[in-house]
């Protein structure tokens, strides 16, 4: 009878820790919004740089970022229905965030941004690059992640907002510029052995 009754206590135990909320609902779900309204609008103000990592920094700062606000989304309960709720509530808050945003095109550059240029045919754009906070070691970075051997290579380079950076070659590349060159040289050359050959055999 006692082993039933110990039984019982810890299952309804087990059950209230994972279970249970601490916290109202209402609290469970305006924390999540608070965090998410937050963020979106902070990484917006900061810039796309730090949504591409392109330096440890950044990749520190975001690799934090999300167990900075843990608390501030989950408050004093540890619950899995707490955690449950909590993640519904911010999936639920992006799609309904995206679905506005996709039928308010104006909305949409404005919380994300627009793409910024920064090489335009060959030219690396000095004003756009500070105003991404980014030197030109950094773009190198970029442009050698992306296969190039430097920025000479490259034609165009746009920051998107997504963070993400698109990286146009030149055309033809550096490669089959020299490589051409190089067979230029190289047909002159064989002409004037000809010539000299011909002027040899006539005297």
């Amino acid at each position: 009878m006692t082993a039933m009754i110990f039984s019982h206590l810890w299952n309804q135990t087990i059950y209230d820790d994972m279970f249970k909320l601490a916290l109202p609902v209402a609290e469970k779900m305006l924390r999540p919004i608070l965090v998410y309204a937050f963020l979106v609008i902070s990484l917006r103000i900061f810039g796309k740089r730090e949504l591409s990592s392109i330096n440890p920094f950044d990749f520190v700062v975001l690799l934090t970022l999300s167990n900075t606000v843990q608390n501030a989304i989950i408050g004093d309960d540890n619950t899995v229905s707490g955690g449950l709720l909590g993640a519904f509530t911010l999936l639920m808050m992006n799609y309904l965030t995206v679905r506005f945003i996709f039928k308010h095109r104006r909305l949409d550059q404005l919380v994300e941004g627009s793409p910024t240029m920064l090489i335009e045919n060959g030219v690396i754009q000095k004003n756009n690059l500070a105003k991404e906070l980014l030197t030109e070691v950094e773009l190198i970075t970029v442009a050698h992640r992306q296969g190039f051997g430097g920025l000479d290579e490259v034609d165009t380079c746009i920051l998107e907002p997504g963070g993400i950076f698109y990286v146009k070659g030149k055309t033809p590349g550096v490669d089959e510029t020299r490589h051409g060159e190089l067979v230029k040289q190289l047909h002159a050359l064989a002409q004037q052995i000809t010539a000299l050959e011909s002027r040899l055999a006539k005297s």
